[in-house]
């Protein structure tokens, strides 16, 4: 990134990211074709995956602000602009992830557009495929219906299940997912619900002991 560019887009206050400088549409069609970069297997332990290209820079420039200002930290975290709904098999091997997280996922209200939708059954095929079986797929929306189609797909998938009240009591995730995004504080400030989905992949009768 040029100098000139650091200067106008870095606070001089706090050394972050100024928002501003990274508006974009609040979503972006999924299932249109772009150039977009598709490296095969990266490996990371934390990794957000963003279809809007100023969102993931401005996301990309906050990572990297914070490890300067913190140095040794945040070197497990990281950011790429892709679709992931068309792309994430490229990415990730079988059963290499432990958890994946769907935050305030774009509701596409409309009926003809529900096929944008991050969850559906042909995409929990290709995240069974990557996700570690045990590992735990994590939901939230504020949207009742949008909750209830996640709920409902999840649950009628074979590799698949919900997790107990106790097993959800105990995660300290679960706890995190209405307050720990910017949506999700925006929602608790305007006295709105949510609506959670947290199903664990099955582990195969071969494998359990």
């Amino acid at each position: 990134m040029p100098e000139t560019e650091v200067k106008t887009t870095i606070s001089k206050s706090t050394g972050l990211p100024r928002k501003r400088f990274y508006r974009a549409l609040a979503h972006s069609n999924p299932l249109s074709d772009s150039h977009l970069p598709v490296p095969i297997s990266p490996k990371t332990l934390m990794i957000g995956m963003e279809l809007r290209d100023k969102v993931t820079k401005y996301v990309k420039e906050r990572i990297l602000s914070l490890r300067l200002t913190n140095p040794s930290k945040y070197q497990n975290v990281s950011v790429v602009w892709t679709n992931s709904m068309k792309y994430i098999p490229n990415y990730f091997k079988k059963a290499q992830l432990t958890k994946m997280f769907f935050l305030f996922p774009d509701p596409h209200f409309k009926e003809k557009n529900h096929r944008r939708r991050i969850i559906s059954p042909f995409l929990l095929d290709e995240y069974a495929y990557i996700h570690k079986p045990g590992g735990i797929i994590y939901t939230i929306t504020d949207v009742e219906e949008l909750g209830d189609w996640i709920k409902s797909y999840l649950e009628n998938h074979p590799m698949f299940e919900a997790l107990t009240e106790k097993e959800l009591e105990a995660d300290p995730i679960v706890k995190l997912l209405s307050s720990a995004t910017k949506e999700g504080q925006k929602v608790a400030r305007n006295g709105g619900l949510t609506f959670q989905a947290v199903f664990r992949h099955i582990v195969p009768s071969d494998q359990t002991s």
